[in-house]
């Protein structure tokens, strides 16, 4: 019964002594212990709560929150600290070794946090899909025949498909979006 309400309250028993029967009477060396726990509430993109829950803190002073369980257990790319009056505050930085909090919190306390969800790879699959289809199409519809100047250039040695051109137009634009300050660097 004695265990089972330490169990509850997250209480560690700690005996400098073997454990022995159960029929015997309690060790007076016996020492309770409670381990630091935060009350965490979630919310996703400022939407919620999601989930609220007791987190128990880590690390050697036993004021970190245990950052990368939070991020794998919801599909979380990142979390920020949340104000439901104000919105999104900082990002909740972590060790990389440990998945610790850099910054500590108190035994007790309520955290307000808001997680950012993982892009997921359809998304973005799909958007270049889309462009290259509608940019063929559109290659298709207003260029009836090939033009002069690309049969005398003649790449690839026979005709050149509209869908080659639609490829090259946004792997250019991409391209450009991507180096943008990098060419500004350069000067250009």
């Amino acid at each position: 019964m004695e265990t089972e309400n330490a169990k509850e309250t997250g209480e560690i028993e700690a005996s400098n002594e073997a454990k022995s029967d159960p029929g015997s009477p309690p060790n007076p060396r016996t020492v309770k212990t409670k381990v630091p726990e935060v009350e965490i509430r979630l919310y996703r993109r400022g939407k919620g709560p999601i989930d609220v829950f007791r987190s128990s803190l880590g690390g050697w002073d036993q004021d970190q929150l245990e950052v990368r369980d939070i991020l794998e257990k919801y599909g979380f790319k990142s979390i920020y600290a949340y104000n439901t009056e104000s919105g999104r505050g900082v990002p909740i930085r972590f060790h990389p070794r440990n998945g610790r909090s850099i910054i500590g919190y108190k035994d007790g306390s309520v955290v307000y946090i808001d997680g950012e969800p993982k892009d997921s790879l359809i998304k973005p699959i799909t958007k270049i899909l889309v462009g290259v289809a509608v940019i063929t199409l559109l290659i298709a519809l207003v260029v009836k025949d090939t033009p002069e100047w690309i049969k005398k250039l003649n790449i690839l040695g026979g005709d050149f498909p509209p869908w080659v051109l639609a490829c090259i137009v946004i792997v250019f634009t991409r391209m450009r979006k991507r180096t943008k300050d990098f060419l500004k660097k350069l000067g250009w």
